[in-house]
């Protein structure tokens, strides 16, 4: 009747994670090298590098060199480089050079795209999904100590 062994382990009730603000790169600003976010990004200056999140916008005066792989990508300024998102907004503004590989595509009239456009179904987390099959670093190889050169020989 008042038996520890039937006592109900209450839910625990966790908080959900509050979601961080956008991470924006002003206009002034010059970035190289990779960006890698779980939430959104918007730029309005300039990214030489590749560019991983879940939301993207590209503003109209931003410039970017490089890979984009996110699950929803707004373009309004110039991308030179592949998009792979599950959504693909091209704004009348935006200038892209590169291949886009989506699930949804929506350009507006005057945008300009040069380069392939093929539908694609994307894993819920594009952005994760492609961070974790990305290829490490090799292994490095220590020598062993006991190894000695060979010796040379003369001709």
């Amino acid at each position: 009747m008042f038996s520890k062994n039937n006592k109900k382990a209450a839910p625990e009730n966790k908080p959900a994670p509050v979601p961080a603000p956008p991470s924006i790169i002003s206009r002034d600003l010059s970035i190289v090298g990779d960006l890698l976010s779980d939430g959104e990004i918007q730029i309005d200056g300039k990214v030489n590098g590749d560019i991983r999140t879940r939301i993207l916008i590209v503003g109209e005066s931003a410039k970017v060199k490089g890979e984009i792989v996110s699950e929803t990508c707004h373009v309004l300024g110039r991308v030179d480089g592949q998009i792979k998102a599950k959504i693909v907004k091209l704004a009348a503004t935006a200038h892209v050079v590169g291949d886009i590989l989506h699930e949804d595509l929506s350009i507006e009239t005057g945008a300009f795209l040069e380069g392939h456009c093929k539908r694609m179904v994307m894993p819920e987390d594009v952005h994760k999904a492609e961070k974790e099959n990305a290829p490490e670093a090799p292994a490095k190889v220590k020598p062993q100590g006991n190894l000695k050169p060979a010796p040379a020989t003369a001709k």
